[in-house]
């Protein structure tokens, strides 16, 4: 790749500094009217300005048609026309850093996209008996493995070296099948590490694992693979079961206040305990794993678009409910990440959709349809292979710019300034309470001699809460600001006594 032809800054580079994140989703095709690199563009001062520190990047590469999520690469190391091609990719990683804005790419890894079936006339791209619900994966433990490897290593370091990519989120870590003594994905962190050090930078390996299993995440010198962080879906399930009291598909291992407390306690709740889902014991212990190496959300891509309505919090819920979701999810101790539209509250769906060829669109839909019921879903979405689904769940940029819309992003801005600013929420879970009857949770942490409480309110009547006695309390933020007020206009009032939070809100207190 010729960097000087794609005028790559790779000085303007950024390190990700996962204490100090925040995380944002963007699909492409969907994110701009225009669906292209050049589009979103012109968005990246919108999401510096709300606090957004990296944008990961659905699949980027050439799939099968003209649009799609992107989870089925035919050619790993293209760029997708539709969306601007290599220089298309280039200028965005040029903007991104010129906005402060680190760049991670969604790598899928893990399987092959069945139009790719063409790499195995060259050589045995394909695990011999080992498959995914997506395709083959590849082969990295058996005869001819090390080309195999040596071939996807390849495709991470064009992003890194050429394209100056800040780090990828690897999709569904858990599906590549590896007998190896040096697990692939090990050695895909130590390659990243060996091209960090040489560039002067820390590429940042996110992982999306099933597993809950901290190997992921723990170094290589106590056995572990050496990635980063990895998503965290216990975090999520726990926050949506219990505030949409939907019990369908996965989520019927969820829906307890307790069980959401003690997902700000606990990165996996599934530490080696019975899954009803799963049919079976699930997890191991993550206590002693630094907070900031779980990535949580209250939505993305798969939550929304793997549901037959492509529902979004803010349709599901009621705006107060959506806005302490948001609460929850950037007060946690852990990483936080929205999907796109989330910072101005966007209501459009967001649907799965893809571009096969005639002769195999029926076997998609059906496929889809039967996904759905076995999720609870049973009234049928819009056909997946139409390009009116694309459309359908384009981003409204209208609402982002309409005095709701701006209300809505200084209310996430005020969130994300607090992480950035307040001691307290440099450091992990201090306690984490419910109350189930009355529907209320409290959450503590505690840093560098500041205490931060999250008081809230998920029932329909006033909520009290009783304060420490002993210290001194003051207002921070309040989630009940009517719409274009200032959710931190009672800034720093002082507390005594019981604290009322109203229905379906909560509120931020301080305690230096």
């Amino acid at each position: 790749m010729n960097t000087t032809t794609l005028g790559i800054d790779r000085s303007a580079s950024h390190d990700v500094v996962l204490s100090r994140a925040v995380l944002y989703e963007l699909h492409v095709g969907t994110f701009s009217t225009e669906g292209t690199f050049d589009g979103a563009i012109e968005h990246l001062d919108d999401l510096a300005s709300t606090g957004i520190t990296a944008v990961e990047l659905l699949p980027i590469q050439e799939e099968r048609g003209e649009r799609g999520w992107g989870y089925g690469p035919v050619h790993q190391f293209a760029v997708r026309r539709s969306y601007g091609g290599p220089g298309g990719l280039a200028r965005f990683v040029n903007a991104a850093h010129a906005h402060g804005l680190s760049v991670l790419l969604d790598a899928v890894y893990n399987h092959w996209s069945y139009p790719a079936m063409f790499l195995e006339r060259f050589a045995p791209y394909f695990h011999a008996t080992a498959s995914t619900p997506w395709g083959p994966t590849p082969n990295v433990d058996g005869v001819g493995a090390d080309e195999v490897r040596h071939y996807l290593f390849e495709n991470a370091r064009l992003w890194l070296e050429d394209y100056g990519v800040d780090g990828f989120r690897l999709d569904a870590v858990h599906e590549v099948y590896d007998r190896s003594a040096v697990p692939f994905w090990a050695e895909f962190s130590d390659l990243c590490r060996e091209i960090g050090e040489r560039m002067g930078r820390h590429p940042v390996l996110i992982a999306e694992s099933d597993l809950n299993d901290t190997k992921v995440v723990r170094p290589r010198s106590q056995g572990g693979w050496g990635l980063d962080a990895q998503w965290s879906d216990d975090f999520h399930s726990a926050l949506h079961a219990a505030l949409t009291g939907e019990r369908a598909g996965y989520y019927v291992d969820f829906g307890s206040l307790a069980q959401l407390a003690k997902a700000f306690e606990r990165p996996y709740l599934f530490e080696g305990g019975y899954s009803v889902f799963r049919a079976r014991t699930h997890g191991s212990p993550a206590g002693d794993v630094d907070p900031f190496r779980f990535v949580v959300f209250d939505q993305n891509h798969d939550q929304v678009g793997n549901r037959g309505d492509g529902a979004r919090l803010t349709t599901l819920l009621s705006p107060g409910l959506a806005r302490v979701a948001l609460g929850l999810l950037l007060f946690a101790p852990y990483v936080p990440m929205l999907f796109m539209g989330e910072e101005y509250g966007e209501r459009r769906p967001f649907y799965f959709f893809a571009d096969p060829p005639a002769a195999l669109a029926r076997r998609v839909v059906q496929g889809r349809l039967r996904q759905l019921r076995s999720n609870g879903f049973t009234e049928p979405p819009p056909s997946p292979v139409e390009l009116s689904t694309q459309e359908l769940s384009r981003l409204d940029w209208t609402r982002a710019g309409s005095p709701v819309g701006q209300a809505h992003r200084a209310f996430v801005a005020a969130l994300t300034t607090l992480r950035r600013e307040w001691p307290a929420l440099q450091g992990g879970v201090a306690s984490a309470r419910a109350w189930e009857e009355s529907r209320r949770i409290e959450i503590r942490r505690s840093h560098a001699g500041s205490d931060a409480l999250f008081l809230a309110n998920l029932g329909r009547e006033t909520g009290r809460f009783e304060l420490e006695a002993s210290r001194s309390w003051k207002i921070v933020m309040r989630s009940d600001a009517p719409d274009g007020g200032d959710p931190r206009a009672e800034l720093f009032r002082p507390v005594n006594g019981p604290y009322e939070v109203p229905a379906e809100a909560f509120a931020i207190l301080r305690s230096d």
